[in-house]
């Protein structure tokens, strides 16, 4: 499943525990404009906007602009995933960087026997 702007938005929000109002006076916009930003009801905001929202958010501009399907000239588009996460978990303490870890093998553990259990069947 591609990466889409609106997820990213309100990921980026929900970590910084902003509310839409907050959130989108720091990036300048209306409160009903950033909800459909977040809905991907707005599939291509202006450099502009993704400008204001990379600074508001924290997050690189070119991977924003890459994710509404600007181009960027000398980055490939593969980047924009992995720059975005890291955009957004950059400031994580180092307890919070383990929970995170120890989270993540126990959710693709369980995965993984969920997928075994439904082979067996």
């Amino acid at each position: 499943m591609a990466l889409s702007l609106g997820p990213v938005l309100k990921q980026a929000r929900d970590v910084r525990e902003l509310s839409g109002v907050d959130a989108a006076r720091a990036a300048g916009i209306s409160p009903a404009y950033l909800s459909k930003l977040e809905n991907d009801a707005v599939k291509r905001p202006s450099p502009h906007v993704l400008l204001q929202l990379s600074e508001a958010f924290g997050l690189p501009y070119a991977d924003l602009m890459r994710l509404c399907g600007y181009r960027v000239p000398g980055e490939s588009d593969a980047n924009a995933a992995a720059g975005v996460t890291s955009a957004l978990f950059a400031d994580l303490t180092d307890d919070e960087r383990e929970e995170l870890l120890e989270y993540l093998a126990w959710y693709r553990a369980r995965r993984r026997s969920g997928r075994a259990t439904a082979q067996a069947v």
